[in-house]
């Protein structure tokens, strides 16, 4: 893969730092860059996750996060979970896990 771009963020939620690693940077000459623009994009994502909360990733949500492109995910160890001291049961809390996700998103073709 031709290297454009590296990003990373981290979240306390996945998809959030997978949007975050993505919307606050702009290659606008992505056309002339790669053959055959945005289509063509390769874009290669790890996830560092507590391993407890991997099995829950949903991945074509995360995927969905990514307008443009080939994405493949890499998951691995890592992340943190620390006490957020509130769990709130009508949003899907079991615990007062606070999990957050580190996202790194290299950008080629």
């Amino acid at each position: 893969m031709e290297v454009l771009l590296v990003l990373y963020q981290r979240r306390r939620n996945h998809l959030r730092a997978c949007r975050n690693a993505i919307e606050f940077n702009s290659i606008p000459s992505i056309k002339r860059l790669v053959p055959g623009g945005y289509d063509n994009l390769k874009l290669d994502v790890i996830l560092a996750i507590p391993p407890k909360y991997q099995k829950g990733l949903d991945r074509d949500a995360v995927a969905a996060v990514f307008p443009y492109g080939e994405t493949k995910f890499t998951i691995q160890d890592g992340g943190m979970i620390a006490p957020s001291g509130i769990a709130i049961e009508s949003l899907g809390d079991t615990n007062d896990d606070m999990i957050v996700v580190c996202c790194a998103v290299t950008v080629g073709y």
